[in-house]
């Protein structure tokens, strides 16, 4: 639950930011060098609308185990990464990673990688407690279920 307040905080200050420097999101962005100009917006958008999604959802709800917004959250997580490390294995100078858009701006190094690797640990962990907390009570559900079968077969004796 810490978790995901934790991330729902820093995914909301993350779109904050780069909606707050929107215009600025397309330069930013164009700096990794993957997607023709037409497309940068595209990304941008896409990165925070999940990051919002997550943001408000983690938030709003985090003792949820629903796995839609932890499956937003990690593909949020993995384009960032996927971004990052490309650009750094090609030896681009990215000056701003572009993560909260014009603030709190890193140049992309191993530590901006190291930062994206961790937030893909954290998207590990919510999966698997997601998916555990899932099995639990499917198992609670169909123990629930037997017990009431067999006191109804016993009331039917």
């Amino acid at each position: 639950m810490v978790l995901r307040i934790i991330l729902g905080a820093v995914c909301l200050a993350m779109a904050a930011g780069q909606l707050a420097s929107w215009q600025r999101m397309p330069q930013i962005l164009g700096a990794y060098d993957v997607l023709p100009a037409a497309a940068v917006p595209w990304l941008a958008g896409a990165l925070v609308v999940g990051e919002l999604v997550c943001g408000v959802w983690f938030l709003a709800r985090p003792r949820s185990q629903v796995l839609a917004p932890v499956w937003a959250y990690t593909a949020v997580s993995l384009a960032w990464a996927a971004l990052g490390v490309q650009a750094y294995v090609r030896g681009l100078s990215v000056d701003n990673c572009g993560c909260f858009g014009i603030y709190l701006s890193q140049r992309l190094s191993p530590f901006v990688l190291a930062q994206d690797a961790l937030l893909l640990v954290y998207a590990a962990v919510m999966i698997r407690s997601s998916l555990r907390a899932r099995r639990v009570r499917t198992a609670a559900d169909l123990d629930r279920a037997d017990n009431t079968s067999s006191v109804q077969r016993r009331r039917d004796r």
